[in-house]
């Protein structure tokens, strides 16, 4: 029983930590430029194509793919903030909800017509290797994917409280105009953290590659978790929405293995309710607000 459990947890962490990179990107987006990214699911869908392309035409290891996928998506995140969602913003909120829905269904349906619905896949040297720990088990590639979805986490906290573009991001988070009084370029802040939150979202999709299946549906299964894990660790929290990916990759596991196949979901909601019922507001939010 102890030893179910435990494995459950491993396993519901590990997954947890491609969730993190998922919804970070999400919530920096809507923490800083204020919008809804309805798209993010299928860069994640991108990052995954760009390394089973690089993986099959160049044997490339998807996870050195990942120093061409994040540069890649960072550069197209500067290019749509710039062309697309620069303007767009402004007091009423329709019109980017329907630009970044409308750039999710594009990106669907081009993947489409390119690359079919077929399922593609990236065998590597340690797809099938784990290690065994007692009576658990502990995939190596699922295993390396957390660790460095934990590094980039950790590095983008770095660069959000030590640098002072990133210093820059966390004011106009807070409060857009006053950063713009002290001489803040909010369309430079705001081009940095799109192509930011798309990087992180590249990551994700490399990292998936070794043990996932890449087809043009795999991100809406992702961006379905990060919408969540947004709202349960409150907008525009980054740490908040980290924590929040790792206890619905946890309650998705726990809910697989204990109460159905098809019960991951519904055990993940039920956390989700049960968070608000007891922190509105999400557990990123300071209390007394």
């Amino acid at each position: 029983m102890w030893e179910t459990l435990a494995q459950a947890v491993i396993n519901g962490l590990l997954i947890g930590g491609i969730y993190a990179l998922v919804s970070i990107g999400v919530t920096l987006i809507f923490g800083v430029i204020k919008i809804v990214n309805f798209a993010q699911g299928e860069f994640v869908m991108i990052g995954m194509y760009i390394s089973f392309f690089l993986a099959t035409q160049f044997g490339i290891d998807p996870l050195v793919s990942l120093v061409v996928s994040m540069p890649v998506l960072f550069l197209a995140g500067v290019l749509i903030q710039h062309f697309l969602i620069r303007r767009v913003l402004g007091p009423n909120d329709m019109p980017q909800i329907f630009l970044t829905f409308a750039l999710s269904l594009l990106l669907l349906n081009l993947s489409l017509m390119l690359f079919t619905a077929n399922y593609r896949t990236v065998h590597t040297s340690y797809s099938d290797e784990a290690f065994h720990i007692g009576g658990l088990y502990i995939p190596v590639a699922k295993l390396i994917a957390f660790a460095v979805a934990m590094a980039l986490s950790g590095l983008l906290w770095v660069f959000l409280h030590t640098t002072d573009l990133g210093k820059a991001m966390r004011a106009a988070s807070q409060n857009r105009d006053v950063a713009m009084l002290m001489g803040i370029n909010p369309n430079r802040v705001f081009a940095v953290a799109f192509g930011t939150a798309l990087a992180l979202a590249g990551a994700a999709g490399s990292l998936l590659m070794p043990f996932y299946s890449a087809y043009p549906f795999v991100g809406q299964v992702f961006v379905l978790m990060a919408f969540v894990a947004v709202v349960m660790g409150t907008l525009g929290n980054v740490m908040g929405a980290l924590v929040a990916s790792l206890m619905m990759g946890v309650a998705e596991s726990l809910g697989i293995q204990f109460v159905g196949a098809d019960s991951g979901l519904i055990v993940v909601f039920a956390l989700l309710l049960l968070t608000l019922a007891f922190r509105p507001s999400g557990l990123g939010a300071r209390r007394g607000r």
